[in-house]
């Protein structure tokens, strides 16, 4: 473009959190603008697990949403050779439909674009030569550019709360339709999880605390090869070889600055993933509908009710917190 254009709100990133804050924006009457360097529906590597919460932020009806979901009336969790059986129904999604419909429920225009520079100017943010906008919103994961922008030096990260994953999503006629979930296996400190998905898809992954893993001189692709081995033995997938994509993200400290004069950091972008189950949907749902409300009605961005644990369990969730952190510099 030639000439940017006008918006109250742009959003960078339209994931969960980018599209949740687009939706509540149109329905306060806030004339917004979707950025996002990939065509959706687009490939997102994610274990695609949501909790009953997720569904009720979301306003969603299972039964009226029309792609793979799944509901989970029990979760196998494996931890030092026990078998424990949670009976707290959990969902899976696939993310290139979720995030899709999403975004499309919206409402929202969305323009691909790859955003490169972000100029706080009179009255509001520049971005590139594509938007002028009074309001930045940065929802765009991990490496979100208006973290890195705009937050980075305000708000730096700690390297003790990365999570290193490597997970792969694909057609699979699975036979268990439990989720299983195994903990801290072969020192692993993360986990490893089995997701069936509806509609004849499957998802794997493990995922480990990077700065423990380096302190151990090892790193995550050393577990990949275990992990399969009891896939395989237990009959949860053939023996075809699954390459597997890789990512990081972090999970919650104190996010002490989400908010810098009218510019927003949401979900991944702010480091939300609780400190128990590393989920990160849920908190980026919620805190892209906080931002929202904030600029819509002027009210504080607070993230205090966006939650800082998955599990209701006090006694498990903070022993999983503190298998993960301990020793943390």
């Amino acid at each position: 473009m030639s000439k940017a254009r006008s918006t109250e709100v742009v959003i960078v990133g339209g994931g969960p959190a980018g599209a949740s804050c687009a939706r509540e924006l149109r329905k306060a009457g806030v004339e917004c603008l979707v950025l996002d360097r990939e065509r959706f529906p687009r490939l997102k590597l994610c274990a695609g697990w949501i909790t009953p919460e997720v569904v009720a932020d979301l306003e969603m009806d299972p039964a009226e949403y029309p792609h793979s979901f799944l509901t989970f009336a029990v979760t196998r969790a494996h931890i030092f050779g026990l078998n424990l059986p949670l009976r707290a129904p959990q969902h899976s999604i696939r993310r290139i439909e979720f995030d899709d419909w999403l975004l499309r429920r919206s409402g929202a225009e969305v323009i691909q674009h790859e955003v490169r520079q972000i100029e706080r100017v009179a009255g509001g943010y520049h971005i590139d030569d594509v938007v002028r906008a009074k309001y930045v919103v940065g929802a765009g994961g991990t490496r979100c550019p208006v973290y890195r922008h705009l937050f980075r030096d305000a708000n730096p990260r700690a390297r003790e709360l990365q999570a290193a994953v490597l997970e792969h999503e694909f057609p699979y006629k699975w036979r268990d339709g439990d989720c299983h979930l195994w903990f801290f296996e072969r020192g692993l400190p993360g986990y490893a999880w089995y997701v069936p998905k509806q509609n004849g898809h499957l998802n794997v992954g493990i995922g480990g605390m990077a700065y423990r893993l380096k302190r151990s001189d090892g790193n995550i692709k050393q577990h990949w090869p275990h992990f399969l081995a009891r896939l395989r033995r237990q009959g949860l997938i053939d023996g075809a070889a699954i390459e597997p994509g890789g990512y990081s993200y972090y999970l919650r400290a104190g996010v002490d600055i989400a908010r810098l004069d009218d510019a927003f950091v949401v979900g991944d972008a702010a480091g939300l993933a609780t400190r128990d189950m590393c989920e990160g949907i849920g908190p980026a749902v919620r805190s892209g509908i906080l931002a929202a409300r904030a600029i819509s009605t002027g009210a504080e961005y607070s993230l205090e009710s966006v939650p800082r644990y998955s599990l209701q369990n006090g006694v498990a969730r903070r022993l999983l917190e503190y298998a993960y952190l301990r020793n943390a510099a």
